[in-house]
């Protein structure tokens, strides 16, 4: 990337009040360790999206990014795929991520189509798509707007088209819940995190960040029009699944 990234201390000092967690420009600047450090599988993740689409996507297709961030996904699939093979629209509601990602794609894939808008994805006009990314994004919106997203997204979608969704998730059995998630705390422990920003982070993402179960995740792609979903992969309490349009 053309700007510095820098390490994740956000949550390394002591706060007297822990502020709801928000993709600011201090997230933006250190964004690229805090996602490696804090996302389980999150370069295997990446590295499969080229490979979905090489078998998936119709030459020359749309492909939308939602919550792209920084572009990580973007560049995934341009490292992929050649020019023509596809035209590539980001979306993220923070104008300093999309700031960041048109930099990123103008400096590392200029021969590629890629479009970054700021919009909020809920209300984007979306036009037929071959594919539909959304990683660790549709946890970060209420419950209750969620189904009505995926409806739009399935519409979206070019009969043969395929949805690829990542997040966060809870085990419906509290026990192995408990277990997934010490053991979450442990990886983000051996990645260089302390207990106190472990615990700081965990408050602010509290009721911002809200996770479904892998069951809740297929129900809702079935009421959306999926008729086929399957979790590809899955790493303690972060999975990816993929949803096929029947074309």
């Amino acid at each position: 990337m053309s700007d510095a990234s820098y390490r994740d201390a956000i949550f390394s000092t002591p706060l007297d009040r822990v502020a709801r967690f928000s993709f600011d420009e201090k997230v933006v600047a250190c964004f690229p360790d805090m996602i490696r450090r804090s996302v389980p599988g999150y370069g295997q993740v990446l590295g499969m999206l080229g490979l979905i689409a090489q078998r998936h996507l119709r030459h020359g297709a749309r492909v939308y990014d939602l919550g792209c961030s920084l572009g990580a996904g973007g560049l995934a699939l341009a490292g992929a795929l050649p020019p023509e093979a596809f035209a590539y629209t980001g979306i993220d509601v923070s104008p300093a991520m999309a700031e960041r990602a048109r930099q990123t794609f103008a400096d590392e894939c200029p021969e590629h189509a890629m479009q970054v808008d700021i919009a909020d994805i809920r209300q984007f006009e979306y036009a037929p798509a071959g594919m539909i990314v959304l990683n660790f994004t549709l946890q970060f919106l209420p419950p209750d707007d969620r189904d009505a997203l995926l409806a739009r997204l399935y519409q979206a979608l070019e009969p043969g088209g395929v949805l690829i969704l990542s997040e966060k998730t809870v085990d419906a059995d509290e026990y192995d819940n408990a277990w997934r998630v010490e053991r979450y705390h442990d990886f983000k422990r051996a990645n260089g995190y302390s207990d106190m920003e472990i615990s700081q982070k965990r408050n602010a993402l509290e009721n911002v960040l809200v996770p479904d179960t892998l069951e809740a995740h297929h129900d809702r792609l079935k009421r959306s029009g999926f008729a086929r979903s399957m979790t590809w992969f899955q790493y303690l309490n972060f999975a990816s699944m993929i949803a096929f349009k029947e074309g």
